[in-house]
């Protein structure tokens, strides 16, 4: 099984080198690409600053290969990566990177929105929001 976790936020150089890394294989025809990233949200009146990442790490990797292997059951995919964050995130930077490719882009595009939506379904990762004035809310995953 792929390791799908990355401590930290999701450096912009791994998404570059996926895409340089797929340019040799000649029978891909498109690539998409879905970011998520930690936005400043106003909660009572109070700005996010960041968020904790934390995940049942093994449940949450066995559930992450089901899904990958269901998009390539259903998807004409050539290849696909999943990544997410845990531990502190902070506001602007990346925490979620989905990246496939494939002969045609629709499989392509299908697959990304299919693996996001599963993801934030299924996978149980849990967020710390950290406020501003020193206090947090915890929030589990949601399909919104």
């Amino acid at each position: 099984m792929k390791k799908s976790f990355i401590n930290g936020p999701i450096p912009p150089e791994k998404i570059s080198n996926s895409i340089t890394h797929h340019k040799h294989k000649t029978n891909i025809g498109a690539h998409d690409i879905f970011l998520g990233q930690v936005r400043e949200d106003i909660i009572d009146n109070v700005k996010v600053v960041s968020i904790d990442f934390e995940a049942q790490e093994e449940l949450s990797e066995k559930i992450i290969h089901e899904i990958r292997e269901e998009a390539f059951a259903k998807f004409s995919l050539t290849c696909l990566h999943i990544y997410h964050s845990l531990q502190n995130v902070p506001v602007g930077e990346l925490c979620f990177y989905v990246f496939t490719s494939s002969p045609h882009r629709d499989a392509a595009f299908n697959a990304t929105r299919y693996i996001v939506e599963e993801f934030k379904k299924r996978v149980p990762i849990f967020g710390k929001i950290n406020l501003s004035n020193g206090s947090y809310i915890w929030k589990e995953n949601t399909s919104k």
